[in-house]
């Protein structure tokens, strides 16, 4: 699988690691249910499909990506830059 790293250009997805589901919120810093942040951490789907997620370019340029995936076929239909790195590079999405 390849991954277009909008600041590196293609790379193999061996140079990524998978941060987790796009879709989730991630409760409050100051949130003290635990059954919440167990289930935000534990609690995991496995969808069929496409489905956004998150991953990080560890093997290079380091930013945060989300990816648009399709999780039978591996087929990629988005990716754009998230966090700070999306505002440094003026939030561009490639396919």
């Amino acid at each position: 699988m390849k991954i277009n790293c909008p600041c590196c250009g293609p790379r193999s997805s061996g140079e990524f690691s998978y941060e987790g589901d796009a879709l989730r919120t991630r409760p409050a810093d100051d949130n003290q249910d635990r059954e919440n942040w167990a289930s935000y951490v534990y609690g995991r789907e496995n969808p069929r499909g496409w489905h956004r997620e998150y991953w990080q370019h560890t093997g290079g340029c380091r930013s945060i990506l989300e990816v648009e995936r399709n999780t039978v076929t591996h087929e990629i239909r988005s990716v754009r830059l998230v966090g700070p790195w999306a505002d440094q590079q003026g939030k561009g999405e490639t396919a």
